[in-house]
């Protein structure tokens, strides 16, 4: 299905882009209403859901938090900061093998992964040692 391109579309698309810090909507909507005040939050959530379902960027679940948008669409892994919130990418190799090394004792179809690792960020250690 061709999905029509609307100007509303690509700005949430470019903003994406633009931000590449694995955004939440409302961050995105907050940096587009800069300059352009008239879009609606509603406008922005539907143009990233579309986008993520035309695999033009990438959303990551994020447990106990909001959804983030990722503008690398390459199968890659995440961690969260437990102290600031911030997603970052993890610098390892993508285990596309990994559902085949599941023991499936309750009879699941495996159709992916999504690994979300946790840690503290450079900027928090330095905070927490006091420099």
């Amino acid at each position: 299905m061709i999905h029509r391109k609307t100007i509303q579309c690509s700005l949430v698309y470019e903003t994406v882009n633009k931000l590449k810090n694995h955004a939440t909507a409302d961050e995105i909507y907050e940096e587009i209403v800069k300059e352009h005040p008239n879009i609606g939050r509603g406008t922005v959530y539907r143009n990233l859901q579309k986008l993520s379902e035309a695999g033009d960027i990438k959303k990551v679940e994020v447990p106990d938090g909001a959804d983030r948008y990722d503008h690398l669409l390459d199968n890659h892994y995440h961690v969260k900061c437990r102290e600031c919130g911030r997603i970052f990418d993890v610098d390892m190799p993508f285990i596309s093998d990994m559902d085949s090394k599941i023991v499936n004792k309750n009879g699941f179809v495996f159709l992916g992964h999504s690994v979300m690792f946790s840690g503290i960020c450079p900027e928090c250690l330095k905070v927490s040692k006091g420099g």
